[in-house]
């Protein structure tokens, strides 16, 4: 494995967000004014998510969405909550940005697996939950690699060759990556659905 510490990550996170942060900063005063111009309060969306080995943490993204008054998780109402602006937001991937605090607070990683839901973590496999052996990060090797358009399945095995295989040259490809992959707004939803249909176990689980 080409490791490196992490120590040495975290650095590499603190300076890349803190020589990005004036940039990153007026773009989201501009898209927080659209936000609560477009969709109204709240401006940011905030669920806790599992980071490192699994514990929870609160992330923040641009709100997308109409306010579900239900309270209820359903991908066929995400097609009705989710506007026109939303997807373009979801697209150009500017929802993410308020994740740089998460980097900056220490919770997420600028690279790593997506911090996906807290309920999803009774239904790895042994093998899928050592995407949790490293912090989230704001993008990943699975983003790069079809995103939202890839199976359950096939973002695992990415999150896990990603643990086996991180490093400086990884990330900083992952990161250039990024930027292109958001320029031509590839993999943005899975085929069928508004975002990505919810992971519901598999059958296996519980082995490797």
């Amino acid at each position: 494995m080409s490791l490196y510490a992490p120590s040495g990550k975290r650095l590499f996170d603190l300076t890349l967000s803190v020589l990005a942060l004036p940039w990153l900063l007026c773009a989201m005063a501009v898209v927080a004014l659209l936000v609560r111009l477009r969709l109204g309060s709240p401006v940011l969306f905030r669920h806790q998510r599992p980071g490192y080995l699994g514990n929870p943490f609160t992330l923040y993204k641009f709100r997308t969405m109409i306010v579900n008054k239900s309270g209820m998780c359903d991908p066929q109402a995400d097609a009705e909550r989710l506007t026109a602006f939303g997807r373009f937001l979801r697209s150009t991937s500017l929802d993410e940005l308020p994740q740089l605090f998460n980097v900056l607070r220490g919770d997420m990683s600028l690279v790593g697996p997506r911090p996906l839901l807290m309920r999803y973590l009774p239904l790895y496999t042994l093998e899928q939950a050592r995407r949790h052996e490293v912090k989230p990060g704001v993008t990943g090797w699975a983003q790069v690699n079809g995103r939202n358009a890839v199976s359950w399945e096939d973002k695992f095995a990415l999150d896990i060759w990603y643990v086996e295989h991180q490093g400086l040259r990884l990330d900083l490809k992952i990161l250039a990556l990024t930027l292109w992959k958001a320029l031509i707004r590839e993999g943005v939803s899975q085929a069928g659905h508004a975002t990505v249909e919810y992971f519901d176990g598999n059958p296996q689980r519980g082995q490797t």
